[in-house]
């Protein structure tokens, strides 16, 4: 199997690409930007292929398209954090909604039969209900961000273009997840650095924290990039797909299992700069159509999780981010 993946670079990415790479069934390639800043792909970019390009730019991943002729390409590349498509809805847009279009055009032109994997997010599901818990795909989508927005329009361009273009896309719909090499711009990777940097003397006992009652669906990055793989060859082209463990818990809770690793005490303070403006409450996935088809189950404990999560962060200097 060729497998091109954009955003190998990234957190997800580079998981996916390591689990394809362990496997021993692929040959593996990656869109970068900057082929000579690999990021998270570093420690294994010997092994794949990087052709640097820009999802914005179409000539670019068409030529990225071209030279890899993928069976299965594995859209992860784009803009991942919901404040910043507050403050830059524009390029959010771009990154995402154009930046598939962009994928889908060049897979139509160079490798029509290929699988393309659309990866969306549970922020299109936005405004969901608790009566709508556990949240399945037939549930409205009411995104409450520009990046719900975005990733809604992915979502749809997929089926679209599988209906007009008979394009073999797969869309797939993750819930929270973490891991060790998450940027600390979300709530489970920034509370392991800061305690991190509370052991190593690097930061005052009191964390500043936001709003901790609110209820999510938190898998390990792990698990989720073998949902990946499962849903793009063995999915059904133009349906959709949840992924996520089918537990709430609250960001309460990793907190808790944090101070219970932690070296040293600490107290938590809410910061008023860390809350938004609006909250769902509880957002839980009903992950049964894959769990159906696949048989995939979450296999990593969150207690896992966060404890190889605080030692990829103790093992950064203070300062990292």
């Amino acid at each position: 199997m060729r497998a091109l993946i954009t955003g190998i670079s990234g957190f997800a990415g580079s998981y996916l690409a390591e689990y394809l790479l362990a496997r021993g069934d692929a040959e593996v390639a990656g869109l970068v930007r900057d082929p000579a800043r690999p990021g998270n792909a570093a420690p294994f970019g010997a092994r794949v292929r990087l052709l640097g390009g820009d999802l914005r730019d179409a000539a670019s991943v068409d030529r990225a398209v071209a030279a890899v002729r993928p069976d299965v390409l594995f859209h992860l590349g784009g803009q991942a954090f919901v404040p910043r498509s507050f403050e830059d809805p524009e390029g959010t847009l771009l990154d995402n909604a154009v930046g598939q279009l962009h994928v889908i055009q060049a897979v139509l032109r160079h490798c029509p039969e290929a699988r393309l994997l659309a990866v969306g997010s549970a922020s299109v599901y936005g405004l969901v209900r608790p009566d709508e818990n556990p949240v399945d795909e037939g549930v409205p989508l009411r995104p409450l961000d520009p990046y719900g927005v975005s990733k809604a329009a992915q979502d749809l361009l997929a089926f679209q273009y599988g209906v007009s273009h008979r394009l073999q896309a797969v869309r797939v719909r993750p819930f929270n997840h973490t891991g060790p090499r998450q940027s600390d711009s979300f709530a489970p990777s920034w509370f392991a650095r800061q305690v991190a940097a509370i052991e190593a003397g690097a930061a005052p006992a009191e964390l500043p924290v936001g709003n901790l009652s609110g209820v999510r669906d938190f898998t390990d990055v792990r698990d989720v990039v073998r949902a990946y793989y499962l849903a793009a060859t063995r999915g059904r082209p133009g349906e959709v797909y949840n992924i996520g463990s089918g537990r709430g818990r609250r960001l309460s809770e990793l907190l808790d299992i944090l101070a219970g690793l932690s070296r040293a005490p600490f107290t938590r303070r809410e910061d008023a700069a860390r809350l938004r403006p609006l909250e769902v409450p509880l957002l839980v996935c009903d992950a049964g159509r894959l769990r159906a088809l696949t048989g995939w189950e979450p296999e990593i404990a969150l207690e896992q999780t966060m404890a190889e999560l605080l030692d990829y962060w103790r093992g950064q200097p203070p300062g990292a981010a």
